[in-house]
This record gives structure tokens, sequence and C-alpha cells, in this order.
């Protein structure tokens, strides 16, 4: 007689149960390595700009600002060039960031 357990409303045979992937070809089962590879990677990129507008905004002088904003402003394109962010939100945060050092 084989035992069957209830996961999320579907029955397994006991034994079979592999809940970290619920993928059936092995191409699939390559696709979710590499998807959470990729994820990790892009949320690495993605905190890395936040914690770099940051620091940004914690420049007080102007000179120092002018300074920095070419390399935060290529941060910004690279992570739009690579889907990361969308390329409206990097148009709108190189705004805020060039609109803040003006009134530095």
């Amino acid at each position: 007689r084989q035992v069957f357990i209830l996961v999320r409303g579907v029955r397994f045979p006991y034994g079979l149960l592999n809940l970290e992937y619920m993928a059936n070809h092995k191409s699939a089962l390559k696709n979710i390595r590499s998807d959470e590879t990729k994820r990790l990677r892009n949320r690495l990129q993605h905190k890395t700009m936040r914690n770099a507008l940051r620091d940004f905004h914690e420049i007080k002088t102007k000179k120092a600002a002018t300074k920095a904003l070419p390399k935060l402003i290529s941060k910004i394109d690279k992570l739009a060039k690579r889907n990361i962010i969308h390329a409206n939100k990097a148009a709108n945060l190189k705004s805020k960031v060039t609109a803040h050092v003006a009134t530095l």
C-alpha cells in the first residue's frame, strides 16, 4: 500500500516529496538554479545603488557632491541598462540627484 502526504492541496507519494523544486525537466531545474543566482545578483546591485544614494545625500558640500555625481549617475545608468531598475525610475533618480546638487 502506497502512502501519500497532502501538501498545499497536492498529494505526494511519501519519500518523493521535494518542496524545493516543482520542475519536471532537467532544463527547468537549471533555469531555477540560474534564476536564483540572477535574483541574488540583482538584489545586491540594487542594494548597492540604494546605499550609494544614501551616502550621496549625506554629502553637505556642493564641491564634493558635484565630484561624486558622475559616478552615481553612471551606476544608475548601468542598472537601467541591465533592467535591474526601470528606465523611467533611473531618469527620476538622476533628476532628483541633480536637483539635490543644485540646492546645495
